[in-house]
């Protein structure tokens, strides 16, 4: 019941999740990673996703985008939140804009872009 937000991702972003998370001593965000994207772990996800029926669901990605896996995988979210019938409807982004780059160029603004979306993600941006 203290959940009301589910963040979903895959890769390392996962570790700035946990760790923006527990460092805000957030106890209402669950951090899920999704280690494959291929065929798509529906049954397994929804396995995950039943536990929290009211919360908020959130993709995040570090990748801009246009190039990380949201358009693959928020149909698929988006499915299994009907047949839970969540409240929440669909999923959210939380991630760098589209981009014609993967890389900023610039280190300080690949790091001020992912405190942002790390925030965004944990529902404080």
């Amino acid at each position: 019941d203290k959940i009301k937000r589910v963040v979903l991702c895959s890769g390392k972003v996962y570790y700035d999740l946990i760790n923006a998370r527990d460092e805000a001593g957030r106890d209402d965000v669950c951090v899920l990673r999704l280690e494959q994207l291929y065929p798509f772990p529906s049954t397994p996800l929804a396995d995950d996703l039943s536990r929290f029926p009211g919360a908020e669901v959130v993709w995040c990605q570090e990748e801009p985008k246009n190039m990380g896996a949201w358009f693959h995988v928020a149909p698929w979210i988006e499915e299994v939140m009907g047949e839970l019938n969540m409240s929440a409807g669909r999923p959210k982004y939380a991630g760098r804009r589209a981009a014609a780059s993967p890389a900023t160029g610039l280190f300080s603004r690949h790091v001020a872009e992912q405190n942002k979306l790390v925030a965004e993600a944990l529902g404080d941006g």
